[in-house]
């Protein structure tokens, strides 16, 4: 029997929802599930069938991030590689993108909601952009978004000291709609893309549009600087120690930098 894969994609009356599926590492994502990802997404935007994407994962975790193994063996080489292409799809999606989010949503778990429509968390959803932690830099255009959506200094508690805050505390800055159970955060998620997708499509998609018209080439903008800071101090020794520190499972010493 073929195991299932790390993605699971369903269409069903005009919504695709991209599941993430890899539960056995806590839903990190590699190089091939961003390919998968970016691909869905720029189908689902060429095509008039699918009104509305849904990205979700188990009631236990949304995702860990990136995986780092596979990080570091095939880290981001360009501007056309499977995670920026992923980005900017969400990005530049012209439909409505809902997200259900439960338990923790590290890195990336966190900062694609920034380009999410709807976000549904379930009372346990963790978030966290660790990235200072890591010797490395936003990315998703998070360094622009999150001060934007959460104010300087929360913004500054989040990115600098990259700890966890929870799903009231994202409520309140606006990351997320609503806070329920996690046993119905996805259902919540599903319903909401239904209503969407009985909508008229050129209103949704018109509506969309104005609302991110005089952001949206600073976000593309934002992404790419970051992409190339965050390229760049991959191969400095912030990150080296970072990464070498989690791979040997033990605290990282910043101290000779």
């Amino acid at each position: 029997m073929n195991p299932q894969p790390d993605i699971l994609t369903h269409v069903e009356s005009g919504v695709m929802t991209l599941t993430l599926n890899r539960l056995e590492r806590k839903n990190s994502i590699t190089a091939a599930m961003y390919a998968l990802l970016a691909d869905a997404i720029e189908q689902a935007a060429a095509d008039p069938a699918i009104r509305v994407v849904v990205l979700q994962g188990h009631e236990t975790i949304f995702c860990a991030g990136n995986d780092i193994g596979d990080f570091l063996n095939q880290p981001p080489a360009g501007t056309d590689s499977p995670v920026f292409r992923f980005l900017r799809g969400i990005a530049s999606f012209p439909k409505p993108l809902v997200a259900a989010v439960c338990g923790p949503a590290v890195g990336i778990g966190t900062t694609l909601l920034l380009h999410c429509d709807l976000v549904y968390a379930g009372d346990n959803a963790a978030f966290s952009m660790p990235f200072v932690n890591l010797g490395l830099c936003p990315e998703a255009a998070s360094s622009l978004l999150v001060p934007q959506m959460f104010g300087y200094h929360r913004a500054a508690e989040a990115l600098l000291l990259g700890e966890p805050f929870m799903a009231e505390a994202a409520l309140e800055v606006g990351l997320v709609n609503r806070v329920v159970p996690p046993l119905e955060a996805n259902g919540v998620a599903q319903a909401a893309a239904r209503k969407l997708a009985a909508k008229p499509p050129s209103s949704l998609a018109e509506t969309k549009r104005l609302m991110k018209h005089g952001m949206q080439a600073q976000v593309l903008r934002q992404m790419a600087e970051e992409g190339a800071s965050f390229g760049r101090m991959l191969g400095e020794p912030a990150a080296k120690e970072a990464f070498g520190a989690f791979m040997d499972k033990r605290k990282p010493d910043f101290s000779r930098l």
